[in-house]
């Protein structure tokens, strides 16, 4: 990641900081928990790493497995670390610097942790700063927008190329391992960080979040695909569904609603509007065609560094959308014994509304479901 937009992000992070009055802001990453934060404020993309941030410093704490790698991602002072842990270096230099106010991801530590290593420091006192990375992270720059747009192109690139794969007899987890391979042939690091994709088939396709089996595909039957790639740890997140032969009249008239439903909460997307609202909008569509108890969770979520972040759609979000957001768009109708459909596009928050991410200028929702 370029030097200047990291100093750029953690210019920002000192803005909050001062605001709160926090003297240094410190975070931990823990066999990859939290990585995605010390990816964004940093460029480090370790597994296990300490930040230290004062108001005209940045350290980088990792061990020897990334004395290299740290140096060639981050711009930040580098220690690498021997016989103490992580928590006992963030301890050490509170302590030698005789910082103040120190903020934390009280999220993101045990209550073990910090009752041994940091509550000890008298002197200092602890403020939760959870809040502050999730704050900046959700904002997405035009580099961010980009890397996602490029993600988005590689996944829909690489759909289309396992789809011609396709052969009677094929596994749901056959289909999954071509997807894979297409995805980082076409030069995406992986698929989704943490995730399997969904390949579920038939009466399967009712559960929202079935991973691949041995299943086989068979004749007339419905497939839901929920998959993405990764370019520089953003990730795209797409949900089409495919069938083998002739597609039944109930998957037609499913499938009709879900992209009337969908069409009508895009149209919707604008700053200043709830998460609630956006989810009504589409909920109530499903509702009015008969299948209100069918439509299983919230309509979408942020995405980014992370395949589930913020904001969140649904009918419980506390979420404004504002211009920067990245959300995906996911209606889904699910039908115990018979299955289910989900069409889910990636949108970026504008000024002005939205923009698609997910679909290019020459195609529409119409025109990639029910490929086959």
């Amino acid at each position: 990641m370029n030097a200047t937009i990291i100093e750029a992000r953690v210019e920002k992070l000192r803005e909050l900081m001062q605001a709160r009055n926090i003297d240094v802001f410190t975070l931990i990453v823990n066999e990859r928990a939290n990585s995605e934060s010390c990816h964004y404020i940093s460029g480090f993309r370790g597994s296990s790493a300490a930040l230290i941030i004062s108001h005209d410093d940045a350290t980088l704490i990792t061990d020897g497995r990334y004395k290299t790698q740290s140096k060639q991602q981050s711009p930040y002072k580098i220690i690498i670390q021997n016989e103490k842990s992580l928590n006992e270096y963030i301890a050490q230099i509170i302590r030698e610097s005789n910082y103040r106010r120190v903020g934390f991801e009280a999220e993101k530590i045990s209550h073990a942790d910090f009752t041994k290593y940091f509550a000890p420091i008298n002197k200092s006192e602890w403020i939760d700063a959870s809040d502050m990375i999730k704050t900046l992270r959700r904002c997405k720059d035009p580099h961010e927008v980009e890397l996602i747009r490029q993600a988005a192109v590689i996944g829909r690139q690489a759909y289309a190329n396992t789809l011609k794969k396709i052969h009677d007899g094929m596994t749901e987890i056959e289909f999954d391992i071509a997807l894979m391979q297409e995805i980082k042939l076409l030069g995406a690091e992986k698929g989704w960080a943490h995730d399997d994709f969904i390949v579920a088939s038939g009466e399967r396709s009712a559960m929202c979040h079935a991973p691949a089996t041995m299943k086989k595909f068979a004749q007339g039957e419905t497939v839901t695909v929920d998959y993405g790639a990764m370019v520089e740890g953003y990730m795209s997140d797409i949900t089409r569904n495919f069938a083998l032969g002739s597609v039944s009249d109930k998957a037609r008239e499913i499938n009709d609603i879900l992209i009337k439903a969908h069409h009508e909460a895009v149209k919707a997307l604008r700053p200043g509007i709830s998460g609630v609202e956006v989810d009504s909008i589409a909920r109530k569509v499903i509702a009015d065609s008969g299948y209100g108890e069918n439509f299983l969770h919230g309509l979408g979520h942020g995405l980014g560094l992370e395949v589930h972040e913020a904001p969140r759609l649904s009918p419980t979000s506390k979420d404004i959308l504002q211009a920067g957001d990245v959300v995906t768009i996911e209606p889904g109708i699910y039908i115990e014994g018979w299955g289910g459909l989900r069409i889910e596009d990636d949108y970026l928050i504008t000024p002005e509304g939205s923009e698609c991410l997910t679909v290019n200028d020459n195609q529409n929702i119409e025109a990639v479901s029910f490929l086959r």
